[in-house]
C-alpha cells in the first residue's frame, strides 16, 4: 500500500506544481504553507477534509465522493475515484459523517449526477483546491473565505455545454434532506437553503451564489436539484456562494462583506496568507525536511475547527433552534471528546485572541440548552462519547484567565454536572457508575471521564473559595477508585452490589457493549490524567505501578471480532490512535522516569506519523491527532485537563519559537539534538538552572526561552520527587 501511495503522491505533487501556479498562487521560501501536505491522513482511517478553506472558516469547499462509509467521514478518500459534487461543508477526521451541503458539479448532461477523476489532477495547498475533469472537459479551482466558497471553471474548448448542477439533497455520510428550496433572484444570482438530520439533528444552511455571467435553468427536479448554463464561457466562470445558518439575507451579507469583487487570484492569496499568518505562530527549525512537514500539516489540521458559526451581521442559530445576535464570534464543531486533551491546551497558547469568544460560545449554549457542550454541531448538540469534556475545556479557560464571568462559568459547569442525564443520576446515587444499571454500557470509560471533568470544577471551585462546591467535586472525582481492582490491577466494571465484573479479560473489546469506549482494560486502568499520584497510590508500590506500567508497551493479546476500528496505532497495548491514550506516556514524569517517557515519544512521532495518505495512526478527530504530535514534537504537552500544567517530554527540533500572543515568544531550544540524543541532560528557563519535568502556563505566556541539553543516556534530570509534576 505504501509502495502505491508513494506513486500517487508523486503524480499529485506533480499536479499541485502545475495547477497551482496556473492559479497564480506565488510561493516563497519563507512561506509556511509550502511545508503542507494537506494529502496528510486522506488515506487509511485518518478521514481528513481535503479541499479549500480558511482557519477556523465555516466553508470548508472540497470535493465529495461517490462512496459512504467510515472511512468516507469527511466525504473523501484516496482510494475513491468518482465525484458526486463540491460541498460547501465538510467534517475532518471525525468517526461519522455528516454535511457536505449545497453541492455544485460541472456536468456533460443534464442528467448526470457524478463524474470520475484521477487523483493525478488534483492540486492542493492550503486555501486552494484544484481539479481537471475529463467528463466534462473543464478546469475546477476552488478557494474560500471565512463564510464563502469561490469556484472557477475554465470550460475546454471543445465544451460547448458547460452545465453546473447545483443538488441540495447532496450530503455526507450520515446526513438526510429532509427539504430545500431554489430562488433564482436575477440572471446572475440564485438563492436557496437546505434543511436535513443526521448527526446534527435540525441543520439549516441558507446560500446566496453569484455568477460572473448570466445563467438559465436548463432542468429542475423538485426544490432539490438544479442544472444551470451559462451565457459565456470563452471565459473562466466564476461562482461566489456565501452560506449562514440564519437566512438567505445573511447570506448575502456574508457575500458582500467578505467577497464583493471577482478577483480569484487575490483571494486564493489571501487565504494562502490567513494561512501563513496562523501556521507562522510556530517557527520550528530542524535539518530534517520531513519532519517539518509533518509538523506543519499537523498545525494546519489543528484549525480546520473549531469553526466560525456566526454572521458577518453578528447572527448566528444557537442551540436552543432559534436565531440570536450576539457581540462576539459563535463557534461550532467542538469534538470535545477528543479536544480537551491536546487541541484546546494549544489553543490556549497560540490562539489566546480566539478564548474569549470560544468560552463565550460555551456560555451561550449553556443558556440555551441547559447544558454545556458535550459534541456540538452546527448549533446541534448530538452528545456524542462520554463524559463532561466541556466543563474540562471551560474549566481550563477560566484557570488560564480567559473568562472574564467566572461565577456564571462556575455555574455552567455545576448545574452540567448535576443532571440526571447520560448515567449521571447512577454517579449521584452510588458514587460510581454500577454497570448493571446502565443499560447504555461503558460505565468505566463514562466513569472515569466524569471524575476528571469533575476535578476541573473542583479546581474552579477552589479558585472561587466554594469550599463546599469544591469538596463535593473534589470527592466525586476521586470517584475514579471505586473502578479499580487491586487484585489484578485494572480499571473494572462493578455491580451495584460492589462485586467486579465477570468474565474479565483486560483484552477483549465489544464496541459500545461492554465496559469501556472503544478500549479495553489495558487502556483505560491509566486514564486519570488529573490525579495520576492518586493512582500509583492505588498499587502496592510506586515499584508495582511503573511495573504494570511498563508492561503495557510490550503485552499483546486478542481484541477480539467485536473490537472498536478506533483501537489502533499500537505499541504493545497502547494505543495512539484513539484519545484516551494520548496522555499516558507522560506518565513516566509522574514517577520520575522521563526517559523511559522521552524513548516512547520519539517512537510514536517516528513511526506513527508520516508524510504520506496513510499518515495518521487513526481518526484526525478534529485536530486532536494533530495537536498530539504539535505539542509533542515542542516537547510539551498538557496532561491534567485544566490548569495549565505542561509536562516536558523530548522535542524534535532544535530550536522552535511559539508566539503566545501580545508580542511575546516563548522558545524551546534543544541542545545537541538529534536521532539518538533524546533524553534532557538538564534544563535552564531564562537562563537560570530548571530541575522540574514540566512547566506552568504563565511560565510559557510571560515569554522566555526553555533550554534542554540533550544527550542519548538517560539521565537524573526531573527524577526527584521534589522536581516531578
Amino acid at each position: 500500500m505504501k509502495c502505491l501511495n508513494k506513486f500517487i503522491l508523486a503524480l499529485t505533487m506533480t499536479a499541485v506544481s502545475g495547477q497551482v501556479m496556473a492559479a497564480d498562487a506565488c510561493q516563497h521560501k519563507n512561506e509556511f504553507t509550502n511545508y503542507v501536505n494537506p494529502w496528510i491522513g486522506t488515506g487509511g482511517h485518518g478521514h481528513v477534509f481535503l479541499g479549500a478553506n480558511v482557519p477556523f472558516g465555516v466553508v470548508q469547499l472540497g470535493p465529495t465522493e461517490h462512496t459512504h462509509g467510515w472511512d468516507w467521514c469527511s466525504g473523501y478518500h484516496i482510494s475513491d475515484s468518482v465525484l458526486v459534487g463540491f460541498g460547501h461543508t465538510h467534517l475532518s477526521g471525525t468517526g461519522i459523517g455528516d454535511l457536505g451541503d449545497i453541492g455544485f458539479l460541472p456536468v456533460a448532461h443534464c442528467s448526470a449526477t457524478e463524474t470520475k477523476f484521477s487523483h493525478a489532477n488534483e492540486s492542493v495547498r492550503p486555501g486552494y483546491y484544484a481539479i481537471r475533469l475529463q467528463q466534462p472537459n473543464v478546469f475546477v479551482e476552488l478557494t474560500a473565505t471565512k463564510r464563502v466558497g469561490f469556484h472557477r471553471y475554465t470550460f475546454g474548448a471543445d465544451n460547448h455545454k458547460g452545465m453546473l448542477r447545483i443538488d441540495l439533497r447532496q450530503g455526507t455520510g450520515w446526513d438526510n434532506w429532509r427539504k430545500s428550496g431554489f430562488s433564482v433572484e436575477s440572471p446572475t444570482m440564485v438563492t436557496g437553503f437546505r434543511q436535513s438530520s443526521g448527526w446534527a439533528r435540525n441543520q439549516h444552511v441558507f446560500f446566496a451564489a453569484e455568477f460572473s455571467t448570466p445563467v438559465k435553468v436548463k432542468k429542475q427536479v423538485g426544490d432539490s436539484i438544479m442544472v444551470l448554463t451559462f451565457e459565456d464561457i470563452s471565459k473562466p466562470v466564476m461562482v461566489k456562494c456565501a452560506i449562514s445558518a440564519v437566512s438567505v439575507e445573511d447570506a448575502k451579507a456574508n457575500l458582500k462583506t467578505e467577497l464583493p469583487g471577482w478577483d480569484f487570484k487575490a483571494t486564493v492569496a489571501a487565504a494562502n496568507q490567513a494561512w501563513n499568518d496562523e501556521l507562522g505562530k510556530i517557527d520550528v527549525d530542524t535539518d530534517d525536511e520531513t519532519v517539518r512537514t509533518i509538523f506543519y500539516t499537523a498545525l494546519y489540521h489543528t484549525m480546520t475547527a473549531p469553526s466560525v458559526f456566526s454572521d458577518v451581521t453578528g447572527n448566528y442559530r444557537g442551540a436552543d433552534g432559534k436565531v440570536h445576535h450576539g457581540d462576539f464570534t459563535n463557534y461550532t464543531t467542538f469534538s470535545l471528546w477528543d479536544t480537551y486533551r491536546a487541541a484546546h491546551p494549544l489553543m490556549t497558547l497560540i490562539h489566546p485572541e480566539k478564548q474569549k469568544d470560544m468560552a463565550a460560545t460555551f456560555q451561550h449554549i449553556f443558556e440555551q440548552q441547559g447544558k454545556l457542550p458535550v459534541w456540538h454541531l452546527m448549533g446541534n448538540e448530538t452528545d456524542c462519547m462520554v463524559g463532561n469534556p466541556g466543563a474540562a475545556v471551560l474549566a481550563d479557560m477560566v484557570l488560564k484567565g480567559f473568562v472574564t464571568d467566572k461565577e456564571a462559568a462556575f455555574n455552567a459547569m455545576k448545574t452540567s454536572a448535576m443532571l440526571d442525564e447520560r448515567s449521571m443520576d447512577l454517579l449521584k446515587k452510588y458514587g460510581y457508575l454500577p454497570y448493571d444499571k446502565d443499560s447504555a454500557f461503558q460505565t468505566v470509560a463514562k466513569g472515569l471521564e466524569y471524575a476528571l471533568a469533575d476535578d476541573c470544577i473542583a479546581k474552579v471551585a477552589k479558585m472561587l473559595g466554594k469550599k463546599a462546591d469544591y469538596k463535593y467535586f473534589y470527592n466525586r472525582s476521586r470517584g475514579y477508585k471505586h473502578y479499580f481492582d487491586r487484585k489484578t490491577l485494572f480499571m473494572r466494571g462493578r455491580g451495584s452490589d460492589g462485586s467486579f465484573h465477570e468474565p474479565f479479560n483486560p483484552f477483549k473489546s465489544v464496541h459500545t457493549a461492554d465496559d469501556y469506549t472503544e478500549g479495553n482494560a489495558w487502556q483505560y486502568t491509566w486514564l486519570v490524567p488529573h490525579d495520576v499520584h492518586g493512582l500509583v497510590s492505588l498499587f502496592p508500590s510506586e515499584k508495582r505501578f511503573v511495573e504494570k506500567f511498563d508492561s503495557l508497551f510490550i503485552v499483546s493479546g486478542d481484541m477480539g471480532a467485536e473490537a472498536s476500528p478506533d483501537i489502533s496505532g499500537l505499541i504493545g497495548q497502547y494505543a495512539h490512535g484513539n484519545e484516551p491514550s494520548h496522555h499516558i506516556l507522560y506518565m513516566y514524569n509522574y514517577v520520575g522516569q522521563p526517559w523511559k517517557a522521552a524513548k516512547l515519544l520519539r517512537q510514536t512521532m517516528s513511526e506513527l506519523y508520516f508524510n504520506d495518505f496513510d499518515g495518521l495512526s487513526g481518526n484526525e478527530d478534529v485536530g486532536q491527532m494533530s495537536a498530539w504530535y504539535v505539542m509533542s514534537s515542542l516537547g510539551l504537552y498538557q496532561v491534567e485537563p485544566a490548569g495549565g500544567k505542561y509536562i516536558i517530554g523530548s522535542p524534535l527540533f532544535n530550536e522552535a519559537k511559539v508566539n503566545v500572543g501580545g508580542g511575546k515568544t516563548f522558545t524551546v531550544k534543544a541542545h545537541n539534538n538529534s536521532k539518538d540524543n533524546i533524553y534532557v541532560q538538564s534544563a535552564k528557563l531564562n537562563g537560570k538552572p530548571y530541575a522540574k519535568s514540566y512547566l506552568m502556563f504563565q511560565d510559557i505566556v510571560k515569554g522566555g526561552v526553555l533550554e534542554l541539553e540533550m544527550g542519548n543516556q538517560p539521565s537524573a534530570w526531573g527524577t526527584q520527587i521534589k522536581n516531578r509534576p
